[in-house]
């Protein structure tokens, strides 16, 4: 059955944006280093790094010492930019939008849904949970930069 849950492009475009944000004094990286040590194919990571670039998320630098480094602070960036700049707004079903509201029109249930409620309750609290994570706080969380790369090959 399947679950609701991020695309590989979302989650992809997250650990490559947290990996970023572990850069000491924004040393850029090549899409070769973040894909090996993410476990991102490279092919995929650099079609989305493009999408964070044109986004603004991302800076490119050219050269032997070039490679991606974030455009703006950690601190600045939250789950919620990097999602809608993959994906466009998120909404958990056709019934809501992405801020909780109802969507009229989309479903012929709308006016007597139990469900209703539950949907925009969903949304709002996984929209504010999205809109206030930053690159940043997870940096924070961790300390460390959590190596994908190194539990797939012990794994």
């Amino acid at each position: 059955m399947p679950a609701m849950q991020v695309s590989r492009k979302v989650d992809y475009a997250l650990r490559a944006m947290i990996y970023l944000s572990f850069q000491e004094g924004g040393q850029p990286c090549s899409v070769g280093q973040i894909a090996s040590d993410e476990g991102i194919p490279k092919k995929f990571l650099e079609k989305i790094i493009q999408d964070l670039i044109h986004h603004g998320f991302v800076h490119s630098t050219r050269g032997a010492q070039g490679g991606y480094t974030l455009a703006r602070n950690a601190g600045t960036i939250t789950f919620k930019d990097v999602i809608e700049a993959i994906e466009g707004p998120v909404s958990l079903n056709v019934c809501v939008g992405e801020s909780g509201e109802r969507s009229d029109n989309i479903c012929t249930l709308y006016p007597r849904c139990a469900m209703l409620s539950v949907w925009q309750e969903a949304q709002n609290r996984v929209m504010d949970l999205f809109a206030s994570t930053t690159l940043a706080d997870v940096r924070t969380r961790h300390g460390a930069l959590p190596r994908v790369a190194d539990d797939v090959v012990a794994g």
